[in-house]
């Protein structure tokens, strides 16, 4: 039976701010009369229901030639006058996204009360514009099968670089994920409604947890390249467009569910034997909305309200709750295998958007949006929360950030029921039919990370990570398992945006002038258990114990300002286009301390200090569009320019943050120190206090290393920086991007455009230990275990490893720098993108594409000069540590197929749907842990942190092994009903159609003969979702 918990009220706002690279399409062209002669001075009024104005109007210039800019989405009519000749209208101009319709008129001689009309396509080829777009309607998104969230969207977007992983899965419900474009930086894509950036204020600024209903949108724009001076960052924006209501009287109801017995299985012998012992699975999903919009009074004032309820519930693949969970006694995990963890999460959204006409010339739009998450549960059902912990006993944590994964046992889990808010006004004036003024302020505020759990028994507990270097039988088989007690966070950021901009229009010349500003705000609190110590154990053997000094409070500010200037001039079949930016960003962090705590005695007061005193950039953007032709229906578009990394509370306008450069970090201030628990009572019998080595074995105690820091805590800064990247002009870390394409129209409402873009960025930072240098490390090689699985079935020798001299552990001294003062880095990247658009009159819609192209990076060179760099994760740089030596990444092409299309039938009404995308699974890893004794072979000495200690390697180079390419197939065939005014649709979808069993995740820890490259999570198996959805 259909276990449905709740339907209930959608949306999610949208917003209202038309200034960045959003939608802004126009209509432009030349009125000539039947003799070719250009008509100056000719009237032309672009008409419809989308405006609350009803009417935008232009006058050709000198050269005939009109232009009206800043036009929503929707069907226009355009007619021309003068005096003299025959009124001429153009019906069913179809304006999407930031698109330049080119209109001609060829009047004829006659009187204004004749008139003409003139019914055609549309056009599809934007021939004065190096913008690439790909816009979607809203009424294919709401026809196709997806979640109704943003990131489903992006995902069908060709020309997107997602990231492997959890991230590939079915989208069933909103999430936040960071996304860019290829051979960019990882975060650099921008989430925006309406033209106002909703993205955190840290993590380069892009993305947040905001819920942006795409379902209740006008239209959704990808714009991936070719930005001009409206663009901070060179990567890609979605960009939503709202509805506004209007002079009728409209509303929408959408009900959508699935219940586990809807969901199928993908499960296999060959999985298990592969070593997933239980797969996760879809167990409940629910969405219900509502939506109405209309006139408050009519040609005046329209509002657009909404109200969404939805939310999921997922079991945790192979994760079970801790039936020593609580027990301070014990130190191990044992799984209880008779019920699976299980991650909840859910929003109720409410927004409110009013479009005021105050004067013929002069509008505003006033927008709010309410976010309240509940994300996790309480710890157990008799105390209060969002969510209780059911009675049937499967634990029930978070799936947000900070939530369930499968290395993290239940009792560790998050939970968050605090609200996020968006706020907005803004000003258009048409001053003239020349002259367009725009201004905006918006505020995004959001609570981010797991909170406490309520009722949490886990305060007094110390945590544990289980790090498996020989498997972890003795310990729950799970590597690299945190468990016994929650690591919480009470964090706030406040993104504020503001904007003002010019806009002067002729019929050759659309000249903009602008201002940007933003402020933004990272508080952050950090808390773990009572003791403030963290323990690692392998295989259930402690050997590293990990000091914390919290709770601690982070407070950094960032600052920007930006002035551009630019021109789009179109003479004969050519339209230049370039633009200046002038950029200004600067950090700044109010007063902050660090400790007192029990590992930290003593406290730091840091009073207020300057981060990035002043980055200064002017940066260039230049392109050329050509029809070819001269028909409109093949177009040559070029462009080159350099954008900017984000101003963010991250990267170098928060490396100068006092808090960051005491020992342990900004994240978590913590040090670390090898433990040999030689008594076996899990308690480290040592003077903890004690930053040196101790040895108390002989009188019953344990063996403790010294501190890897020994400036813990202290106000010696363990990283200095290079002012040089500070502060000044062009020396912001920064990329280029070139692209050139042809766009051509191949049937009627069908266009395809085939693109070479390359980019390259600049201005890498690394970190550099001043207390030592290149000769303080010893280099060694280890020789890699036989195993068939590894490339060449092992065998093979892994050099290019390196460990600090013993004299010198834990003397840190950092520099933060540009690479370039040891040695050339480079980031480059050369894709080919295609795109076909088709949207035919009998009912036939389709978008997709594929991207092809690959990314090399490459810092062998500063590697020689700084052999401790490290870098956790690829992304700017390549993964890289002392002992992960793959300097040199190009692991090949990289290609990506999506598409996704609707058909109705006619006469019967029938709507057949359908999405897919294939995408490149991961780069994968073989992290060897290297014992002392092993490393001690080649080195000819103890590992620098002591005989007890390991150090892990990876045993394959970026490329040689990959994760599965994913495969996703949906469907939805859907009945149409319609009574009235009142159009009725009753859907089923089917997500995941051919049932793939793609491996999203694997266990990456390689062990000889072990559970290496184990699948710890698929693709959410097939699943059938029925849905419901009401227009009147």
């Amino acid at each position: 039976m259909l276990q449905y918990a709740r339907f209930a009220v959608t949306l999610t706002g949208i917003i209202l701010l038309p200034a960045l690279a959003f939608a802004q399409a126009s209509i432009t062209g030349i009125v000539k009369d039947t003799s070719g002669a250009v008509l100056p001075g000719v009237t032309v009024e672009a008409a419809s229901p989308v405006l609350i104005e009803r009417v935008r109007a232009a006058t050709t210039d000198g050269t005939g030639q009109f232009r009206i800019v800043d036009l929503r989405p929707g069907t226009y009519v355009v007619t021309f006058t003068l005096t003299g000749f025959m009124t001429l209208k153009r019906e069913g101009i179809e304006l999407t996204g930031s698109f330049t319709a080119s209109v001609n008129a060829d009047l004829k001689v006659g009187s204004l009360e004749e008139s003409v009309t003139v019914t055609g396509e549309s056009p599809v080829v934007d021939t004065q514009s190096v913008r690439r777009q790909m816009t979607v309607a809203g009424d294919l998104l709401a026809d196709v099968p997806t979640a109704r969230s943003w990131y489903a969207t992006v995902m069908l977007i060709p020309a997107i670089a997602t990231q492997a992983g959890t991230s590939s899965d079915v989208q069933v419900t909103p999430q936040m994920t960071v996304f860019g474009g290829t051979g960019g930086r990882g975060n650099e894509g921008r989430m925006q409604v309406d033209g106002l950036n909703t993205g955190a204020s840290l993590n380069g600024g892009g993305v947040s947890t905001y819920i942006a209903d795409i379902g209740n949108a006008q239209e959704v724009a990808l714009t991936t390249s070719g930005g001009l001076g409206e663009a901070e960052v060179g990567g890609p924006t979605i960009s939503i467009v709202p509805k506004t209501g209007g002079n009728t009287f409209k509303g929408t109801v959408y009900f959508g569910g699935v219940g586990s017995r809807m969901v199928g299985s993908n499960y296999t012998e060959a999985l298990r034997i592969a070593g997933l012992s239980t797969p996760g699975s879809l167990l409940k999903q629910w969405d219900a909305n509502a939506a109405v919009g209309g006139p408050i009074k009519k040609d005046k004032l329209w509002f657009f309200a909404t109200a969404r309820d939805e939310g999921q519930y997922r079991s945790i693949p192979g994760i079970y709750p801790n039936l020593n969970a609580g027990d301070r006694t014990r130190w191990l995990y044992a799984p209880d295998k008779t019920r699976q963890a299980q991650g909840a999460e859910s929003w109720q959204v409410g927004t409110l958007r009013l479009t005021l006409q105050a004067t013929p010339r002069n509008k505003f739009n006033v927008y709010w949006d309410e976010q309240n998450p509940c994300n996790g549960a309480t710890y157990s059902s008799n105390i209060d929360g969002c969510r209780k912990q059911p009675s049937s006993g499967a634990f029930v944590g978070s799936l947000g950030l900070g939530g369930l994964t499968t290395t993290s046992s239940p009792e560790t889990a998050g939970y968050l029921d605090i609200y996020q808010r968006a706020q907005q006004v803004t000003w258009t004036s048409t001053v003239t039919n020349r002259l367009l003024l725009e201004a905006g302020v918006g505020t995004y505020l959001s609570r981010w990370g797991p909170t406490d759990m309520p009722g949490n028994p886990t305060r007094g507990l110390i945590r544990v990570t289980e790090q498996c270097a020989a498997g972890c039988a003795n310990n729950g088989d799970i590597p690299n398992l945190a468990y016994r007690s929650a690591n919480w966070r009470n964090n706030w950021n406040g993104t504020h945006t503001w904007r003002a901009s010019m806009t002067y229009v002729t019929g050759a010349h659309n000249m903009k002038f602008g201002y940007q500003g933003g402020y933004l705000v990272d508080d952050q609190k950090n808390f773990t258990n009572d003791s403030n110590l963290a323990f690692r154990f392998n295989n259930g053997v402690p050997n590293q114990i990990t000091e914390t000094a919290l709770p601690y409070q982070v407070h950094q500010d960032v600052r920007y300002d930006a002035l551009y200037l630019q021109e789009l001039w179109t003479f004969s079949r050519m339209t230049l286009q370039g633009a200046l930016r002038f950029d200004h960003a600067w950090s700044y962090f109010p007063e902050q301390q660090i400790g007192p705590s029990n590992y930290l005695p003593f406290s730091t007061k840091f009073e207020r200090q300057d981060g990035i005193t002043g980055y200064k950039d002017l940066t260039p953007r230049v392109g050329v569009a050509y029809d070819v032709f001269g028909s409109g229906k093949t177009s040559l578009k070029v462009n080159l320019g350099k954008y900017l990394e984000p101003a963010s509370n991250s990267a170098n306008y928060i490396i100068t943050n006092p808090i960051a450069r005491v020992a342990g970090g900004l994240g978590q201030p913590a040090i670390t120190r090898t433990w040999t628990d030689t008594n076996g009572n899990f308690v480290p019998d040592c003077d903890l206090l004690n930053p040196l080595a101790q040895n108390l074995s002989a009188a019953g105690g344990d063996v403790c290393a010294g501190l890897s820091n020994l400036n813990f805590g202290r106000p010696v800064f363990s990283n200095n920086i290079d002012p040089a990247i500070l502060g000044g002009w062009g020396i912001r870390p920064s990329d280029w991007g070139f692209g050139v394409s042809v766009q051509q129209q191949v049937l009627p409402r069908m266009s395809v455009e085939v693109g070479y873009f390359r980019r390259w960025l600049q201005h890498f930072t690394v970190t550099d230990n001043v207390n030592v240098n290149a000769s303080d490390f010893s280099s060694f090689s280890i020789t890699a275990p036989s195993d068939p699985r590894l490339p060449s079935g092992g065998g093979y020798v892994v050099s290019g490893l390196y460990d600090v001299n013993p004299a010198l552990f834990g003397s840190t001294s950092n520099l933060i720098a540009y690479a370039d003062k040891y040695g050339t880095q480079y980031q480059r990247s050369n894709g080919i993108v295609m795109n076909v658009s088709a949207r035919v009159r009998n009912g036939l819609t389709f978008q997709g594409g594929v991207n092809t192209g690959k990314t090399a990076q490459d810092i062998c060179e500063v590697r020689a000069q700084v052999p401790e760099l490290t870098f956790l994760t690829a992304g700017v740089q390549p993964a890289l540590s002392p002992t992960n030596p793959y300097c040199h990444s190009d692991p090949g092409l990289i290609t990506r197929v999506t598409g996704f299309g609707s058909y109705m039938i006619p006469k019967v009404d029938v709507l057949f749907s359908g999405t897919f995308r294939s995408d490149q699974g991961g780069v994968l890893r073989a992290d060897y842990v290297v014992s002392n004794a092993v490393a001690a072979q080649a080195l000819g000495r103890n590992l620098a942190a002591g005989a007890n200690s390991n150090v892990t390697v990876n045993l394959v180079a970026p490329g040689q092994v990959w994760g599965d390419r994913v495969n996703e197939v949906d469907v939805r065939i859907a009945k149409i009903l319609r009574f009235g005014r009142t159009r009725t649709s009753v859907g089923l979808d089917v997500y995941n159609t051919l049932n793939s069993n793609a491996v999203l995740t694997y266990n990456q820890a390689f062990v000889p003969g072990g559970t290496w490259l184990a699948p710890t999570s698929l693709l959410t198996p097939r699943f059938a979702k029925i849905s419901m959805s009401i227009d009147f």
